[in-house]
């Protein structure tokens, strides 16, 4: 226990320090255009915060986001898996393809759909598109937040694809064996043997991407900027067009706070969900 103590006293400075400030900073009025005027706001910067006109709709696409996210990347991650699991030649080159995307930057590989893929005039999409005769979709302009779930979804497919593959390589083959001696199709054994075996691989993947998912930002900032108007705008964009691009601390710590009580909400019940999965599946 004792030894432990150092580690755990730097861990605890870590993360309390931090999170200590950005409490105090909420309860006051402190804005970097006028640090003279200074003062105890108690919960004015969350009333001021909650009666923004943006911070509904920022709610809204953080909810919209993280879900279609999900589904995109734990559909075509267990598609894929199962798909992979099947030998073929060059197997092992194409799993290394499909997983790196993973490893590119976020800032990159926004800037490489932004200005490669998604451009109206020089994209790849452009392009395809004016070989079939139909004209060139603004994406970023047009269908902004579709456009930065394909971005963010690319992202998180290998990782979603990398643990679900992993899992499924576990699968018994004498199980899948037995249900199709049963009678069993492909469509059942996938139904009743592969789903079940793979809903904790699923679980873990499901919280892991909706944890880092709430603070995405890199990707709306490279790309839309929260815009057009605020139809990209997720909470973390918003705490940082208030603590940043208006310069109010206060306002902005508010904001921080406010996502980090709904990313532990949302952690709790995803904690609870795999800790009930992992005991029925025990």
């Amino acid at each position: 226990m004792l030894l432990q103590l150092p580690a755990v006293g730097v861990l605890l400075f870590w993360m309390v320090v931090p999170l200590g400030l950005a409490v105090y900073f909420s309860l006051v009025r402190y804005s970097l255009l006028n640090p003279d005027l200074r003062g105890f706001a108690g919960f004015e910067n969350y009333q001021y915060l909650w009666e923004d006109p943006s911070f509904l709709p920022a709610v809204i696409n953080t909810i919209v986001l993280v879900g279609s996210v999900l589904a995109v990347t734990v559909g075509g991650g267990t598609a894929m898996a199962v798909l992979f699991e099947r030998r073929f030649p060059g197997r092992n080159v194409a799993v290394l393809l499909a997983i790196a995307p993973f490893f590119v930057m976020p800032t990159v590989s926004a800037l490489v759909w932004k200005n490669m893929i998604l451009h109206p005039v020089y994209g790849v999409a452009a392009r395809a598109l004016s070989l079939v005769g139909l004209a060139p979709i603004d994406w970023l302009g047009g269908c902004p937040m579709l456009s930065l779930i394909m971005i963010v979804s690319w992202e998180w497919l290998p990782f979603a694809f990398l643990v679900l593959y992993t899992s499924l390589k576990s699968l018994d083959p004498e199980q899948r064996e037995a249900a199709r001696i049963d009678g069993a199709g492909g469509a059942q054994v996938f139904l009743h043997v592969i789903l079940p075996h793979l809903r904790r691989a699923i679980g873990v993947v499901v919280l892991v991407e909706t944890i880092f998912l709430l603070s995405i930002f890199a990707e709306i900032y490279t790309t839309t900027s929260g815009g057009p108007g605020h139809s990209t705008t997720n909470l973390a964009f918003l705490v940082y067009s208030l603590g940043l691009l208006q310069f109010d601390v206060g306002i902005g710590s508010a904001g921080g706070i406010l996502a980090v009580i709904l990313a532990n909400i949302v952690a709790f019940f995803l904690v609870r969900m795999l800790a009930t999965s992992l005991k029925q599946g025990a």
